[in-house]
């Protein structure tokens, strides 16, 4: 199979709709979809909440592709408030599930590296167990079960560690930090995989081009750092000369545990011929301008 790159279009006659579309992820995926040719409705949280059964039936009709960008995504605040989170990442995704496939839609999922326990020294495969340490983690884990059994041609993509242009990020926080100090202090015992939202995206847009099979896919860069090593990045990026400092989770006092490793595994999507995303450092240099541009780290 040929592989699928970022140019190949979708059918132009196809019809996205994508919730979740005014977050740091949803924004990029709006303007993925439609530079790739797609007819693309977008709805925000505002105007779709995807806790209403209802609402999401008569929102995926009439559309070919639903992206569910829509999630819980406060991981502390979800430690005391699980009911309110698995409302959005469990029974939200069942019932968005339940209406792309009353439309006849193929599903895209976003989910994440937190089903996982997070105690690996390999990457995660695709299939390997889930075991979420965390309210947060549990909550997408069961949306994950939601989608695959009431949407059989989904396409669900694990992501972690995600970053953008539109939204509040780990690169736009320690930036915003670093101008003002001489020292800060990062962790270096977690690892994973710093992943651009707009990589993501077109990510997204060549599986559906590729009409890769149905399952799970690991939407993330490829390599591994510690968020000390992208602290320190950011900082160069920046143009700072802020001193990055180490220091560990145990410092933390965090409600929610914090996956130590989370790097995922891309078998899934080379056997559909789609290329993952590349190496995290390039991809950072790519999208650094865009991320900490002029007016970024206010937001």
């Amino acid at each position: 199979m040929c592989a699928v790159t970022a140019t190949t279009p979708v059918n132009s006659s196809t019809r996205w709709l994508v919730l979740g579309a005014a977050g740091m992820l949803g924004r990029d995926m709006v303007s993925a979809a439609r530079a790739a040719g797609a007819e693309v409705t977008a709805l925000a949280r505002a105007e779709l909440d995807v806790t209403d059964a209802a609402a999401a039936l008569e929102a995926a009709r009439g559309h070919d592709v639903v992206v569910n960008c829509s999630a819980w995504t406060a991981v502390d605040d979800a430690e005391t408030r699980e009911g309110d989170a698995f409302a959005v990442n469990a029974t939200g995704a069942a019932n968005v599930a339940r209406a792309a496939h009353a439309a006849g839609a193929r599903l895209v999922h976003v989910s994440t590296d937190y089903v996982f326990a997070g105690d690996g020294t390999e990457p995660y495969a695709e299939d390997a167990p889930i075991a979420p340490r965390s309210a947060y983690g549990r909550t997408k884990a069961a949306g994950e079960w939601a989608v695959r059994a009431e949407a059989p041609d989904h396409l669900l993509v694990r992501t972690a560690w995600l970053y953008g242009e539109h939204g509040s990020c780990f690169p736009r926080t320690i930036a915003r930090i670093a101008a003002d100090r001489d020292e800060i202090s990062v962790v270096v015992d977690e690892v994973g995989q710093p992943t651009w939202t707009a990589d993501l995206a077109d990510l997204i847009v060549r599986l559906v081009a590729a009409q890769a099979p149905a399952g799970t896919y690991h939407g993330t860069s490829s390599g591994r750092t510690s968020w000390h090593g992208f602290a320190e990045r950011v900082v160069a990026a920046a143009g700072l000369t802020t001193r990055v400092a180490t220091t560990t989770s145990a410092n933390f006092g965090r409600p929610a545990p914090r996956p130590a490793f989370s790097v995922l595994g891309h078998e899934a999507l080379r056997a559909a011929g789609v290329e993952p995303i590349g190496d995290w450092a390039e991809r950072w240099a790519a999208a650094s301008g865009a991320v900490l541009g002029a007016g970024a780290l206010r937001a």
